[in-house]
């Protein structure tokens, strides 16, 4: 067995996780480099190799895979710098990215300004086709026509094809393509047939139009982050995860790099599954608190939810993805005085450069990590296992300028500042949960992310959650659970009627068939497939997701049996079903797994840390023991106040907390039922 490196780029630090071929796991941090992620990941190999005591070189010639998360598209959306594109479009359907679905996205503010579209009118070009919604040739792509748009498209780094009805029939975007390809070499080009093979119009264009934008950006870096691999000694596959939890090659995440949208939050998500398996709990709210944000989605019964139509940076995304609610607040969130003379935390963060005050880096704004400094929360001298250490000073002096203008004492700003980001990462869950018909208080809070453990406790009281769990490797365990997923690639097939069972059994093989021909060329193991549907009824303008795997798709009646799936499906969600109405199966979807093998390794011991110090705890000072975690064995017991830490990550324990380390590997708090928050 071979070496396995999960690798995380978050916007403060990049964690870098590896399985040894013994099954002891090793984690490693390094400051991010937003200006090129490469470099960060580097250095992050580099100290890995270091902790695991052997040269950089000999692990990565040792090493089986490696499997990356990455935030380059989505720091290409949210901060409007990809590239310059051109879209070719059907004559007359050049303004559908810009008209969106004639929503605003504030219907009842008059004043709302409309989102700029990543394509300006200037760069959209019509072009003579037209296909009819059942695949037939209304007008033949017009070459000069064609040609024209071309030309105009010259300048361009990237260009989208999106044609009327190329769902049904992708003929015409392929030979446009081919047109663009060899008029305009070196030029990004992709088409909507590729990217989002289905019916509604906006959310294809959208869809294609993210890909182009996003795509040059990704594929430069994945290309330099694949030579730079290649030039330290690694010659094997280097996977990246995407938004819908599986990984793909290289190749095909640069390919459809809108994919990578969510691709960081993702290996959480993953992680939270696997340790559902594993049996910490059937139910978990995932709290991902980084430096930058904080991520928050659910597993019911052990399986993520997904879902379509996410927005990134104000663009619609139309392909299956994770449910997410990412929040603006994490440790390097800056805390300010707002308009209205209160204080707010976050969105605003300080980031990797130049981070937090204490990072004595050049900040000088407090922030949620100086906070739990001055909180006594954290140990100056211990931070990241001792490599770094924090300065209090800096922390007290960037407190101090807000608490003038507060008109309080720096301490309670300090606390304030705590207590408001807790509250907003409260609502975030309830967003996660409660809005989606789920009582959060029925599951457990599983806090992951450098910062989360410091705010578990609060923010699991303020929800009336009874239970919340932090891993011992808190730290990188979006890393770790990269090295948890599935290679996966999805066809979708467009039907929008519903066929009966001979054609119903041939599309599903036919699409089960394309999928695993399409796996088998990256991968060589085993292979399974999953099916499902989006499926409405006929006067209905929205569409569910009906899971289809276990159904017997040899039964002589399997349309019928797919509708009672379907009438099922819609029972659970909205109490009722319509079993007379017609039963429309718009999207046929088969996704192929390719399953990788090892397991999920152990964490190393730590050393023990300072025996105690002091935390403000309900308004004062306390002395609180601190303990390591890394030394408490299995089923030693801890109870709050307390604090629990490792060289990574620090875990308060409020007054009533009661914490067992269990031997599979996290710690297991239990909270009172009328907990105080401090």
């Amino acid at each position: 067995m071979s070496w396995r490196i999960g690798i995380d780029v978050g916007g403060t630090f990049t964690d870098v996780v590896a399985i040894a071929p013994h099954g002891a796991a090793y984690l490693a941090k390094a400051a991010s480099t937003p200006a090129d992620q490469s470099e960060g990941v580097l250095q992050g190999l580099q100290n890995l190799a270091d902790a695991a005591g052997i040269p950089l070189a000999t692990l990565l010639a040792g090493t089986e895979r490696i499997v990356h998360g990455t935030t380059v598209a989505t720091n290409a959306l949210l901060e409007r710098k990809g590239a310059r594109v051109a879209m070719l479009t059907t004559q007359g359907h050049r303004d559908v990215v810009e008209m969106r679905e004639g929503l605003k996205p504030e219907r009842y503010n008059l004043r709302n300004t409309p989102p700029p579209p990543l394509v300006p009118r200037s760069r959209r070009f019509g072009v003579r086709e037209r296909l009819r919604a059942d695949g037939r040739v209304e007008t033949p792509l017009d070459p000069e026509s064609l040609a024209a748009a071309i030309a105009a498209a010259q300048g361009a780094e990237a260009v989208a094809i999106c044609f009327l009805n190329a769902w049904r029939d992708a003929r015409h975007e392929n030979a446009a393509a081919d047109a663009v390809r060899a008029a305009l070499p070196g030029v990004f080009v992709t088409t909507s047939s590729e990217v989002l093979p289905e019916i509604k119009e906006f959310e294809r264009f959208s869809t294609t139009a993210v890909n182009a934008y996003v795509g040059p950006v990704v594929s430069r870096y994945l290309g330099r982050l694949g030579e730079r691999l290649i030039e330290a000694g690694y010659g094997g596959p280097v996977f990246v995860i995407l938004s819908h939890g599986g990984v793909a090659p290289l190749a095909d995440a640069a390919r459809l790099a809108v994919g990578t949208a969510l691709s960081g939050p993702a290996g959480g998500v993953a992680a939270a599954v696997a340790l559902s398996h594993t049996g910490m709990a059937e139910n978990l709210v995932t709290f991902d608190m980084g430096g930058t944000s904080t991520d928050i989605a659910l597993v019911t019964e052990g399986t993520a939810t997904l879902g379509r139509g996410r927005e990134v940076g104000g663009e619609r995304i139309a392909l299956e993805s994770l449910d997410i609610v990412t929040l603006g607040a994490g440790g390097g969130s800056i805390a300010a005085l707002g308009a209205n003379g209160t204080m707010q935390v976050g969105p605003r963060s300080a980031g990797a450069r130049p981070g937090p005050a204490c990072y004595g880096r050049g900040g000088t704004e407090p922030t949620v990590t100086d906070a739990n400094l001055v909180l006594g929360y954290l140990n100056a001298g211990s931070f990241l296992g001792g490599a770094q250490r924090l300065d209090v000073a800096a922390a007290d002096a960037a407190m101090a300028s807000l608490a003038t203008a507060l008109n309080i004492t720096p301490l309670d700003t300090a606390a304030g500042i705590y207590r408001l980001v807790n509250a907003r990462m409260a609502d975030g869950v309830r967003v996660a949960t409660v809005r989606r018909g789920v009582d959060p208080r029925g599951a457990t809070l599983l806090a992951f992310g450098g910062a989360a453990g410091l705010h578990a406790s609060a923010v699991a009281r303020d929800l009336g959650m009874r239970h919340y769990a932090v891993p011992l490797f808190a730290a990188g365990l979006s890393a770790w659970g990269m090295l948890r997923t599935d290679l996966r690639f999805e066809v979708t097939r467009s039907v929008n009627a519903m066929p009966g069972d001979t054609e119903i059994r041939s599309l599903f093989a036919a699409q089960e068939a394309d999928a695993r021909t399409r796996m088998k060329t990256w991968f060589q193991g085993e292979i399974t497939a999953t099916r499902s549907a989006d499926m409405r009824y006929g006067d209905q303008v929205f569409e569910v997701s009906v899971n289809l795997d276990g159904l017997d798709w040899d039964a002589p009646d399997i349309a019928a049996r797919v509708k009672s799936a379907f009438h099922a499906q819609h029972r659970a969600l909205f109490t009722y079903d319509l079993p007379e109405d017609e039963v429309v199966l718009v999207n046929a979807r088969v996704a192929a797994l390719g399953r990788l093998s090892g397991d999920a390794g152990r964490m190393p011991a730590l050393p023990p840390e300072a025996p105690a110090r002091r935390c403000v705890f309900l308004g004062g000072w306390q002395e609180v023991a601190v303990h390591s975690f890394g030394a408490l064995a299995d089923g030693a017991s801890v109870t709050g106040p307390a604090i629990v830490e490792s060289a990574t990550t620090t875990i308060l324990l409020l007054p009533g907390d009661e914490a067992r380390m269990d031997g599979r590997g996290w710690l297991m708090v239990a909270l009172p039922p009328e907990g105080e928050s401090p």
